[in-house]
């Protein structure tokens, strides 16, 4: 029983200095080839977008018109814009205790008040105590 367990801890700390190691930097034709590889997906999912946005079109178009022949009622189209590029948040955005466990200076200075600690009044559905 002993040498299992021993052989056990042993395979444990093979395995985690394993986890631990890190990978060497890729070599400049290998960045190049994944910056290409990027690339090329990028222009392919822009492709798809736009040609699942003219689907989208041409089935709500068709949708119209057989409306209106119909005499349905339809609500004119909403544009939708494009998504805003990502930026970096406003201060104090992250939750309290982020970073240095302080909050930061967007966070409201509101006063905690809590029936459980007695810093508020009870409801009124609450029970009388006899």
């Amino acid at each position: 029983m002993k040498t299992t367990s021993l052989a056990f801890t042993l395979a444990l700390l093979a395995l985690g200095s394993v986890a631990n190691a890190a990978l060497p930097p890729p070599s400049p034709a290998q960045a190049q080839a994944a910056a290409a590889k990027k690339a090329a997906a990028d222009a392919q999912a822009q492709k798809d977008k736009e040609a699942l946005m003219a689907s989208m079109d041409a089935i709500a178009g068709r949708w119209r018109s057989r409306a209106a022949g119909q005499g349905w009622h339809t609500n004119p189209s909403v544009a939708i814009a494009a998504p805003a590029a990502p930026s970096a948040p406003a201060a104090g955005a992250a939750p309290a205790g982020q970073p240095g466990g302080k909050p930061g200076p967007a966070a409201p200075a509101v006063p905690i008040r809590s029936e459980k600690l007695g810093t508020a009044p009870p409801s009124a559905d609450v029970k009388k105590k006899p």
